[in-house]
């Protein structure tokens, strides 16, 4: 897909013009082709990004110095040029990925502005007022003398503005109306229709209209999405991308058999995430699960090392305690089974579900028992389910905190750190798997007798495993595709 008259437009640009500040709106799309290769790599490790940011949020106060900290060490040290261009780049990409629903475009923008936020921050102050002054924000800084003369008021009327503060720092005058959260809260003094910011606020002001532009420019991309959609190169990469998995690869047994089938009941409840724990109680209760949980559950149990022998017999054996006779799971069940290790069909050797899979996939509905509890279960259900296995009532209300917040992950999370009467987790949680392994580290002091982890790292969902067009045809994708869909004009 190509737009030639954009793309003749847009060629007289210069690459180092929409690069020479280190942060920037997003306003402008990128005006240069990339690969295939390029476009994925950059989408994962963008995503990767914010998932830590999100995590950091939760874990750590924003903006502390363990929070700022952490987050540094994220941040890859390459060239300033090729840190700008990846940087600009990805944000376009994962747009057109999480543009397609409410709840992905509200986590896109929630970790973006976070993400904006700690940047901004880092800025020196000269660094500040280019960026201010590059993206038509007019917010002039306050004159020392000025200053002096309203000292006393500023103090006063500012939060944590000391005089020493106010004579380093700078101020900002800002038309009122701009500043109305700040006007709200009586952080700012104001003075003849201007609100007086103190260089530590400024942040918020310019959060606001980044957020303000991103929500436009989401909504924008969202109703033009068909026509990228239908591009067959990008159209599986982007379908993947929302709920792709970045972390350890799970798909890669080398403990094949080192779990019992006579160890499942004790290990579901002291290694298994709650989803999984919810599975296995309900298999033991019913003798039965629909196809949604017996592939969710399936798979995991596979990821810790059940073999195909192992599976047909566990899943054979509780079966036929229902209403299934041992010929008819041969003939209804036992394929199903053998379809998961890549023995019958198209032979795929499917891979343990991630977390962002779980949640975003398949919703459960009434008499299945697959899915996330956090995300699908009625609070009050939760809770039940929460004191009967044993959870404290302090513990209980953080996780539904985090609940309320849509933070399923960091939920699951803080169920692993109270089950295991642990403070810190020391891991940011991804995959059901990844629960059971840290589990069985942590229960065996340390050493991982249940599962040898693959360290390589790629995605679940990797579109590097999409069938492609030939080479030819998709070589190059024209990030002017992306221009078109976020160009109001």
């Amino acid at each position: 897909m190509q737009f030639p008259g954009r793309r003749k437009k847009l060629i007289g640009s210069s690459q180092n013009d929409l690069y020479d500040h280190c942060l920037q709106f997003y306003g402008q799309p990128p005006l240069e082709n990339i690969s295939l290769t390029e476009f994925e790599t950059f989408a994962v490790e963008r995503l990767k990004l914010l998932k830590t940011v999100e995590n950091l949020g939760v874990s750590c106060v924003k903006n502390s110095e363990q929070y700022t900290k952490k987050l540094d060490a994220e941040i890859s040290r390459i060239s300033e040029y090729e840190k700008r261009r990846k940087d600009h780049i990805s944000h376009f990409i994962l747009r057109l990925a999480y543009c397609q629903t409410e709840d992905l475009r509200r986590w896109f923008i929630q970790q973006e502005m976070d993400l904006f936020r700690y940047r901004f921050n880092d800025l020196h102050s000269k660094h500040k007022t280019d960026f201010l002054h590059k993206n038509n924000l007019k917010y002039e800084t306050v004159s020392a003398e000025e200053k002096k003369s309203l000292q006393d008021k500023l103090i006063a009327s500012s939060y944590g503005l000391s005089g020493t503060k106010v004579e380093e720092h700078d101020v900002y005058k800002v038309p009122f109306q701009d500043a109305l959260d700040l006007v709200r809260t009586r952080k700012v003094y104001l003075l003849a229709g201007n609100a007086y910011i103190p260089h530590h606020e400024i942040v918020t002001i310019v959060l606001n209209d980044f957020r303000t532009r991103l929500s436009k420019a989401l909504a924008m991309t969202a109703r033009s999405l068909p026509a990228v959609q239908s591009d067959e190169r990008l159209q599986p990469l982007l379908s993947h991308l929302s709920h792709a998995y970045v972390g350890q690869d799970y798909s890669i047994q080398k403990n094949i058999g080192k779990i019992s089938l006579e160890q499942i009941d004790a290990l579901s409840g002291k290694s298994f995430p709650l989803c999984m724990r919810h599975l296995h109680k309900a298999l033991r209760e019913n003798h039965h699960l629909r196809h949604g949980g017996r592939m969710q559950y399936g798979l995991f149990l596979k990821g810790i090392g059940l073999s195909l022998e192992q599976a047909l017999q566990f899943w054979r054996s509780e079966f036929v305690k229902g209403k299934v006779d041992a010929d008819k799971f041969d003939k209804a069940y036992a394929y199903s089974v053998r379809h998961m290790f890549g023995k019958e069909g198209k032979r795929t050797d499917y891979t343990p579900y991630s977390c962002m899979k779980v949640i975003l996939s398949n919703p459960p509905s009434q008499g299945d028992y697959h899915g996330c509890p956090f995300r699908h279960s009625d609070p009050e259900l939760l809770k039940q389910k929460l004191q009967n296995y044993k959870v404290s009532p302090s513990g209980t209300n953080q996780i539904l905190e985090l609940v309320k917040g849509m933070h399923y992950q960091l939920a699951c999370q803080k169920y692993f750190e109270l089950t295991h009467n642990v403070e810190d987790a020391g891991f940011s949680l991804n995959h059901p798997n990844q629960y059971f392994t840290e589990s069985q580290k942590l229960l065996s002091g340390g050493r991982d007798i249940k599962k040898e982890v693959d360290m390589s790292q790629r995605s679940q969902e990797n579109p590097a495993s999409v069938t492609r067009p030939s080479q030819a045809n998709s070589k190059q994708i024209f990030l002017d595709e992306i221009q078109e869909l976020s160009d109001p004009s």
